[in-house]
């Protein structure tokens, strides 16, 4: 973590990696196989058993309305390849 702090350029991919443009709805994610990401790569969506999972990380909890768009969380931080 410390040496990601101070790698500023890699911290930023790593987060806005997390990120989607627009205000995309738990009903719309299912129906998705990738979605771009604000980083400029794509994650994996894939939905198994009613379950969600971006990349290798599980959807715990979706549509949060915030100020900016809506908050999907996931269990582990993902990592651009």
């Amino acid at each position: 973590v410390e040496a990601l702090l101070k790698d500023k350029e890699k911290l930023t991919k790593i987060l806005l990696y997390h990120v989607v443009s627009g205000n995309v709805m738990a009903k719309d994610v299912v129906k998705l196989k990738t979605a771009k990401t604000v980083q400029g790569s794509s994650v994996k969506i894939t939905v198994k058993d009613g379950k969600v999972m971006v990349d290798n990380a599980n959807v715990v909890k979706t549509d949060i309305a915030a100020s900016n768009g809506v908050i999907h969380v996931i269990d582990s931080v993902i990592i651009p390849k």
